[in-house]
């Protein structure tokens, strides 16, 4: 057998098995992330996926999720799209988010 031990537990026949766990960690995690931004933005209201970055990576330490602006606006659509709403802003065309009535 080549290669490190634990490759046998990962492959069967010709094709490679993928570990998508959905552990009470990860399930954890993305339930504070909702909570904080939930939170952020119902004090906050009118604030840019950047001042969420900004409030959740250097004012609440969440450094190791690796957020980004980028990856705040694809998160909020995709988990918080019932919580949260937004509008354009007319000069600078980036979303304005608050919390939906």
């Amino acid at each position: 057998m080549l290669g490190h031990p634990t490759t046998s537990l990962l492959r069967s026949d010709d094709h490679t098995t993928t570990m998508q766990g959905k552990g009470s960690q990860k399930e954890a995690r993305l339930e504070r992330l909702k909570d904080e931004i939930l939170t952020y933005v119902d004090a906050h209201p009118h604030c840019t996926a950047a001042d969420i970055v900004d409030h959740l990576a250097n004012v609440r330490r969440m450094r190791n999720h690796g957020l980004t602006a980028r990856k705040v606006g694809y998160f909020i659509p995709r988990h918080l799209k019932e919580a949260i709403a937004f509008t354009l802003d007319a000069t600078t065309g980036k979303r304005l988010y608050t919390v939906a009535a």
